[in-house]
């Protein structure tokens, strides 16, 4: 096997003349084409690189290298001790067969089918690393969301899942083009995500970027991230999120940079996000959600910049009550929604260019020519919202140093409009219709403070900034 000469050992050979000495302890390299993979774009290689993993696991662990070629596979399941390092001009390649895609030891997730290109279970000390593409080939024309065969609807793969692992690294790989959820990890502790890329917009539905399903002790930091989906999203479906940070990342996003629910049954505790940049995500920018029971609380999210964005951030607190079990007749209790920070915000809210609303192919939509802006633009384009449900107050909710700009076109008729309470059906502000205020529109909380926040108008608008009901405790100043 190759080894690798000890980069420090080598530099100081270099500069005082003397030849290099290698390390015994050094790292094992395993390289697939060893192993008989072929990167010839077609040749299915989920044999060779299983091998390649099997044996550097068998052999301790070590690093198993994809050199540069194309190298199409099936699902292949990672071990501990492992780091998989792509070489620049290196591509794992899903198969676009879904017979490559075995669900053999691979658990059922609690949300969706079990099949994905990359697998782990119970493991610890995996890294994915290296300038390489993971890229899924999941288009919507390799694999259609529906499309009925003997009665079934088709699969499609998730791009990457680990259950219950931990001491997980992701650094600089490119990802592209999953056939369903992007990066899925499920109850997993002490993750690192730095320097990764994520390419999913327009390819297929339900393109999210990064899931993190009851996951620990996770930083997030210097990702560069367009997803067809939620992008950032933490979920928890049975266990909380807990721990999280996000720092230093680009988002954009067709339907949300950064989401913490709808999966919300053990809730969402201690989340930082900080010194990030989201734009182009029509459907909205923050979106902290509690339906499903559990606690969201001690959320900080600062140094945001957002650009051509729709509505800015909603906090929903609601009643959907799943659990995420077999057994539908259970319904988990309302959960608490509090402690909230949003600081250092500045916005700008835009009404979706129609042109690019159109730019999916998957969707197969054709430009509106509707004239003027309709009710469903204006509600995706609508203010802060901030709602509890009746009986259930979201508390302690402190927005500061906010600057955010909305297009206005509010009308009298708009400013009259009752809003549904809408407690148990998914949570998105636009399900709501547009909104009677244009600034922010407050219902069912307590102890909401908004310290220096700047709402402004580049537009005319008939309505009020601010519609507050059912708020004990506002104070603005």
């Amino acid at each position: 096997m190759n080894t690798r000469v000890s980069s420090a050992l080598l530099t100081a050979a270099l500069i005082f003349g003397a030849s290099p000495k290698y390390d015994a302890d050094e790292t094992r390299n395993f390289d697939i084409t060893d192993f008989g993979a072929i990167g010839d774009r077609k040749t299915i290689n989920t044999e060779a690189v299983q091998k390649t993993i099997d044996s550097c696991h068998a052999a301790g662990g070590g690093v198993v290298r994809i050199p540069p070629g194309e190298f199409q596979i099936g699902t292949i399941r990672l071990k501990s001790n492992i780091t998989l390092s792509l070489d620049h001009g290196a591509s794992l390649l899903g198969s676009t067969n879904i017979a490559d895609y075995s669900t053999k030891g691979l658990d059922d997730p609690r949300e969706g089918g079990p099949h994905c290109l990359i697998y782990a279970k119970d493991a610890k000390n995996i890294t994915i690393e290296g300038l390489g593409v993971i890229d899924g080939r999941g288009s919507y024309l390799n694999f259609p969301r529906v499309k009925v065969r003997g009665g079934k609807r088709m699969i499609r793969p998730r791009l990457l899942r680990m259950d219950n692992c931990e001491a997980l690294t992701f650094s600089g790989v490119t990802y592209k083009r999953p056939a369903f959820w992007g990066l899925h990890l499920v109850d997993c502790r002490d993750i690192h995500f730095s320097a990764v890329t994520i390419r999913f917009r327009n390819n297929n539905y339900n393109n999210d970027g990064i899931d993190l399903d009851g996951c620990e002790n996770v930083v997030i930091e210097n990702c560069d991230i367009d997803s067809g989906d939620d992008a950032i999203c933490l979920k928890s479906s049975k266990n909380p999120c807990r721990n999280i940070t996000v720092s230093g990342c680009r988002v954009s996003s067709n339907t949300a940079p950064l989401k913490l629910g709808t999966s919300s049954r053990g809730g969402f505790i201690n989340v930082k996000v900080t010194n990030c940049y989201f734009y182009d995500s029509p459907m909205g920018a923050i979106k902290l959600q509690l339906v499903d029971g559990g606690r969201l609380e001690n959320i900080d999210i600062s140094r945001i910049v957002m650009k051509n964005v729709g509505n800015p951030i909603f906090i929903r607190l609601g009643n959907r009550g799943s659990t995420f079990s077999r057994d539908r007749s259970q319904k988990a209790p309302v959960g608490t929604l509090r402690n909230v920070r949003i600081s250092d915000v500045v916005a700008e809210v835009t009404v979706e260019d129609r042109e690019k609303a159109a730019s999916a192919p998957y969707k197969g939509l054709k430009v509106d020519r509707t004239p003027g802006v309709t009710d469903k633009e204006k509600s995706k384009a609508g203010p802060i919202m901030i709602t509890g449900i009746p009986g259930h107050l979201i508390e302690n909710v402190t927005l500061k140093n906010v600057k955010i700009s909305y297009p206005g076109g509010g009308t009298t008729d708009d400013a009259k409009r009752k809003v549904p309470e809408d407690i148990e059906r998914y949570p998105e502000q636009f399900f709501f219709g547009v909104l009677p205020s244009w600034g922010a529109y407050i219902r069912h909380a307590k102890n909401i403070e908004f310290n220096k926040v700047e709402l402004t108008l580049r537009g005319e608008d008939a309505r009020e900034k601010l519609f507050l009901e059912d708020v004990q405790g506002f104070i603005e100043k």
